[in-house]
């Protein structure tokens, strides 16, 4: 008989969930915020890209080192730690006098959310269980959704935009202290291991699969999949940090108005992460990743349409509903595409890799619309989208020919005839097997991301 792990504490839920929300808001400020920064700064549109590339070199330098600091300081501390050194970058963003300090307080709050992100990440995975780890990721979408709100009302208040990021920095600060009152109660509810009466834990783990690093590295799935991550997450950041300047400028729309539209976007991302979590279980991870990746460029291409303002509005809606799911899906179903032996790296690769298209490909967008027109940015995230579905075929397409037909897809096993000990059985082979609701079972550990 089996001891099931202690549901979590209500209060830890909370503040994971505050957590959450609190690494989606600086990005919902920049994306409207940017315009008047640049403008108070005298830089051009493409400056942007020295923001998110010191972000984003923070904020892997964080997630790789955080699990060293785990075994010595705990979740509790390192999650204190890491919101106080969030809330004092963004200060510093609300008193930066130019664009290099700013570039430093980038690289120093990338360094606090990689080091929350990994932190919470690595206690969900063994204390909430999928149900709150979904969950818990979804509350990053409303974090980002927020995030436009508060410095919309700013700056239509005829605040500065130093106003957005002083209100968010009190609320870190606030968050800070609860997560140091509650250090043991995070060392406390971190459950151990399932045991069974009379075996011990090393005999119920899952046998150890022991591959070269250089055979992961030689798959080509692996790097297919990790540019299917950049891909992913390129299109979800760039939509989310030009969707402003493409309403105002380039549709005409009124800076209020096409804040709220910026929220209505990654409010959808919130909603479809809530919403489609069940449909997936429901139909299955690949109908639902098909579905999801057509639905990006039917968006992106409402976007691209020179139209009415509100035609690139339902686009960007359909683009942030539709691609809710991707990101979770695809690593769930890692394991099916490079085998359960391999799926941890790869996993690793993709989370680096989708660092870097945040990074990079939004930056170089940023380019593209300065020495062209704003009007760009929707034929681009169409290309973008096109090329994500391109590769995702290609990857399921090599795992249905390495994974041959006994062994099981992403959506259950398929059928077999029953085996010739036991008649009525089927036959199943292999390991990390992904059942109905796209979950992997044995010693693949599914990783899903802070955003």
């Amino acid at each position: 008989m089996s001891t099931a792990p202690a549901p979590p504490r209500a209060s830890l839920l909370l503040l994971a969930y505050l957590a959450f929300v609190s690494l989606g808001l600086p990005d919902g400020l920049l994306g409207v915020g940017w315009p008047s920064i640049r403008a108070d700064f005298g830089v051009p549109t493409e400056a942007v890209g020295l923001l998110l590339t010191a972000g984003t070199v923070g904020y892997l330098t964080s997630s790789v080192l955080a699990g060293f600091t785990l075994a010595r300081v705990g979740v509790g501390a390192l999650l204190a730690g890491s919101t106080l050194l969030a809330s004092l970058a963004l200060t510093g963003y609300s008193l930066s006098p130019g664009l290099a300090v700013l570039a430093g307080c980038a690289l120093v709050l990338g360094l606090g959310s990689g080091a929350i992100d990994s932190g919470l990440n690595a206690y969900a995975a063994g204390a909430f269980g999928p149900r709150h780890m979904n969950w818990m990721h979804a509350f990053f979408g409303l974090g980002v959704a927020i995030g436009p709100l508060i410095m919309t009302g700013a700056l239509s208040a005829g605040l500065s935009w130093r106003w957005g990021y002083g209100i968010v920095a009190a609320a870190q600060i606030a968050l800070a202290t609860a997560f140091a009152l509650t250090v043991r109660a995070w060392r406390r509810g971190i459950p151990g291991p399932a045991e069974s009466v009379g075996t011990s834990p090393a005999s119920s783990a899952p046998p150890a699969v022991r591959v070269p690093i250089l055979a992961t590295l030689r798959l080509p799935a692996v790097w297919s999949g990790a540019l299917a991550f950049a891909l992913y997450v390129a299109i979800e950041v760039a939509a989310g940090l030009w969707a402003f300047l493409l309403l105002t400028d380039g549709r005409g729309l009124s800076a209020v108005v096409a804040g709220g539209c910026v929220s209505a976007y990654w409010g959808s991302l919130f909603v479809g992460r809530v919403v489609q979590g069940v449909v997936a279980e429901r139909l299955g991870a690949t109908l639902v990743l098909r579905a999801s990746l057509a639905g990006m460029a039917v968006g992106a291409a409402l976007i691209a349409v020179p139209g009415p303002a509100a035609l690139a509005v339902l686009g960007l809606v359909v683009v942030g509903f539709a691609a809710a799911p991707v990101f979770p899906l695809l690593t769930l179903t890692t394991g099916d595409r490079v085998g359960a032996a391999h799926a941890d790296r790869a996993i690793g690769l993709q989370i680096g890799a989708a660092g870097v298209g945040a990074a990079l490909v939004p930056a170089g967008l940023g380019m593209l619309i300065g020495n062209t027109s704003v009007q760009v940015l929707g034929s681009a995230l169409l290309v973008l989208a096109l090329a994500l579905i391109a590769l995702y075929e290609l990857g399921a397409h090599r795992s249905a020919g390495r994974r041959g037909p006994e062994q099981p897809g992403p959506d259950g096993p398929a059928p077999v005839e029953p085996g010739p000990d036991q008649p009525g059985t089927p036959v199943r082979s292999g390991t990390g097997q992904v059942g109905g609701d796209g979950q992997t079972s044995g010693p693949v550990r599914p990783v899903v991301d802070g955003r």
